[in-house]
């Protein structure tokens, strides 16, 4: 006997906790532990975040791994993708620019962009469009908090995952940091349960 299940989508799932504020703490550390392996002493490498929620993990990553490494010279800059979205001619109103801040020079260099959900691919495509006006750099990677694994719309992929998730259409990832949201946490949920 087969049993088919069909899920409504338009019923509400319940909320879920994906990372909580322990959780949260340990895939940063993991995270730059990964990037340590691979960059060393970070000397021909630099972190980008990407405006408007990346530049939050990338400051942290930024400084975890100073504290790490005892290194006070790992390069950081933040970076604005709004005139190189591929649906900025289609919005209604006229997007406002964040701040981008690249004090350094990234030719030949590894950059490291930051974001913290990896889920159509356009923002990186955008991004990657971005960085080109500061140089060439020797090579690119992408470290992402959450990847949202089937909503891909283009060949994006991160070398760098805090974790990963299977989402529905409809369903929305909330990061949430210290700093600006009073706690660390990253929640799954669905709009219509009104996400504080």
């Amino acid at each position: 006997m087969i049993f088919l299940i069909i899920f409504d989508k338009s019923f509400p799932m319940e909320n879920k906790v994906l990372l909580d504020s322990e959780l949260f703490t340990i895939t940063i550390n993991r995270l730059c532990y990964q990037l340590i392996e691979n960059h060393t002493s970070f000397d021909q490498t630099v972190l980008i975040g990407v405006q408007p929620r990346g530049i939050y993990l990338s400051e942290r990553i930024h400084q975890r791994l100073s504290e790490i490494t005892g290194s006070k010279n790992i390069q950081h800059g933040i970076l604005d993708i709004t005139f190189h979205r591929d649906d900025f001619r289609r919005r209604d109103e006229l997007p406002v620019a964040s701040a981008t801040e690249i004090d350094f020079v990234i030719e030949n260099k590894n950059v490291i962009l930051v974001d913290d959900v990896l889920y159509t691919g356009r923002t990186i495509r955008a991004a990657l469009d971005a960085i080109l006006a500061f140089g060439r750099p020797r090579g690119v990677e992408l470290l992402v908090l959450i990847d949202r694994k089937f909503s891909r719309e283009l060949p994006v992929q991160a070398d760098y995952v805090g974790t990963s998730v299977d989402a529905i259409t409809g369903q929305k990832v909330k990061v949430k940091w210290k700093a600006q949201d009073g706690v660390d946490e990253v929640i799954l949920y669905t709009p219509s349960l009104n996400i504080k």
